[in-house]
């Protein structure tokens, strides 16, 4: 993997963390640190050392959306230049949803924007109570395009709406009722929180079944009832027959502990 500026990458325990590390401009997005990240989530997809990854960052803030140079610069571009940079930020999105590896927000501070973004798109999201959450592009005469399609998916249209055509900040216990966040712990206590967490997918379930499931989630609701119930069959069928399900059932049936 070539060296990066913005973003951190390491391995422990077959435990993946990928780290945004620009805490001076808190941890905002532009096109090298979103470049960055699609690279690093890539690496992470083929390494094999890691089973499950965790999206951290460095600073008071996990993640504040574009900044502000980014912003002027988008005024500048031409449309074809803003759409290529509108799906570059899609692309990593689309990449983190639907990554064969489960991936878990660790939100040490405020998620705004962008960096909500972020949060909304990982399989799990663990915050500290002083951390704020929002996607406040319409007060700045923007859109949340691109994130909308993931948050409806995720929370409803109801509670999309009322976060995206607002605009406010909500705290991390409103973010937790909302379907935004898992769940809400002490500043001391969000490093084990996530690490207990992580070391339990880790030890307890299988890899595969994992991936399998996240993708079938992802691609489900996009079917009518009797596709999905189709696919669901075949994809049943086909996990029986799979190695980690033969070892897992045999296990099962031995009393004995599956080791993945």
């Amino acid at each position: 993997m070539e060296k990066m500026t913005f973003v951190e990458y390491s391995v422990k325990d077959r435990i993946c963390t990928i780290t945004l590390n620009r805490p001076d401009k808190r941890n905002a997005l532009n096109e090298q640190v979103v470049s960055e990240l699609k690279q690093a989530f890539a690496y992470a997809a083929e390494d094999i050392d890691a089973k499950v990854i965790v999206l951290a960052a460095r600073g008071s803030a996990f993640c504040a959306g574009a900044d502000l140079a980014y912003l002027q610069q988008l005024q500048k571009n031409t449309f074809e230049e803003n759409l290529a940079d509108s799906n570059h930020l899609k692309e990593l999105f689309y990449q983190i949803y639907t990554h064969p590896k489960v991936v878990i927000a660790k939100i040490q501070g405020h998620a705004i924007a962008g960096g909500c973004g972020l949060a909304t798109v990982c399989d799990f999201s663990f915050t500290v109570q002083e951390a704020q959450f929002g996607y406040t592009e319409v007060r700045i005469g923007f859109i949340p395009a691109i994130v909308k399609v993931f948050l409806l998916r995720k929370i409803g249209e109801g509670k999309a709406k009322e976060l995206l055509l607002s605009g406010d900040l909500i705290s991390a216990e409103e973010a937790k009722d909302f379907g935004l966040v898992n769940k809400v712990v002490g500043e001391d206590e969000l490093d084990g929180t996530v690490s207990d967490f992580a070391k339990k997918l880790v030890k307890k379930n299988s890899g595969q079944s994992m991936q399998f499931t996240k993708q079938m989630i992802a691609g489900v609701q996009e079917m009518s009832l009797e596709d999905g119930l189709n696919h669901a069959a075949e994809q049943n069928a086909k996990a029986r027959a799979s190695e980690d399900c033969q070892k897992g059932i045999s296990s099962f049936l031995n009393k004995e502990k599956p080791s993945w």
